[in-house]
């Protein structure tokens, strides 16, 4: 993904530096569709990446990716009609029992997801099957979203700008990618609690009807772009139910049959909850 390197009023590097500081600041920016007219989805990867690499080069590592809006209850929820994708770093991993900083998260919301690791390097256009072998392991995953935009007022564009309106994720122990694991995933249901009462619940096939058709998706939309998946990657597959608010001092935890749980424990500095 390479910037126009226009310098207009909200042209590429207007539009991210506005989502960049919003995100630094705690305080949410109008849509960026509305900044710059008749934005498009290229444009906005565009601004997506400008940020990835203002990321990078302060320090962060990029550890994977995330697909984003596979769900019709999440295509609904924010009121697109197609996946998007977005990538994940260092900085935005909660470790298990680890304390992190939510004082700048605006309207956050969480999702029970599938993950994935990666266990070698992949091509820019792998097969299915070339795919499926490479997977190393499966884990249930968490993953923080929050919109940079104020009251989440997002069209398609608008999330991709925002890196899919990723935060944070969090994921349990990895179980090995068996056969059995593999094939088991569409009927595998995630159930996700807040302080043990269940707030989402949702079989794998709610993404795109399976997990790793979500993964096949993500690898030919970011090979689209020169990236691609390479061992050691943490692959987020998507929602598998509507996300919920994150309720600062509350403890969610995902969990699946065969899978280890996942907990995250949200500070109670929340902003603006």
């Amino acid at each position: 993904m390479t910037s126009s390197g226009t310098d207009e009023p909200y042209g590429i590097p207007a539009l991210a530096e506005a989502l960049r500081e919003a995100e630094l600041s705690g305080i949410a920016v109008p849509p960026p569709s509305t900044l710059r007219d008749g934005l498009t989805l290229a444009e906005a990867y565009e601004v997506q990446a400008v940020n990835i690499r203002k990321r990078l080069d302060a320090g962060e590592s990029g550890v994977g990716h995330k697909i984003g809006l596979t769900s019709l209850a999440m295509q609904k929820q924010l009121g697109v009609d197609q996946p998007d994708f977005g990538v994940v770093t260092d900085a935005m991993v909660i470790r298990e029992g680890e304390q992190w900083d939510a004082s700048r998260l605006i309207a956050p919301r969480a999702e029970a997801e599938f993950a994935f690791l990666i266990g070698e390097d992949l091509g820019l256009a792998p097969d299915p099957q070339e795919l499926r072998a490479a997977i190393a392991g499966v884990a249930c995953s968490i993953e923080i979203i929050d919109s940079r935009v104020v009251d989440w007022r997002i069209s398609l564009v608008d999330t991709v700008a925002d890196n899919a309106s990723c935060a944070r994720i969090a994921y349990g122990a990895f179980t090995s990618a068996s056969v059995d694991v593999l094939d088991a995933l569409p009927d595998a249901i995630i159930t996700m609690t807040r302080d043990d009462d269940v707030v989402a619940s949702g079989p794998g096939s709610a993404v795109l009807g399976h997990p790793l058709t979500a993964l096949e998706w993500l690898s030919r939309a970011i090979g689209a772009y020169g990236e691609r998946f390479r061992a050691g990657d943490v692959v987020l597959a998507g929602a598998v139910a509507a996300a919920v608010p994150l309720t600062p001092g509350s403890v969610y935890q995902a969990s699946a049959p065969g899978l280890a749980p996942v907990s995250v424990h949200v500070p109670l500095r929340t902003q603006g909850r």
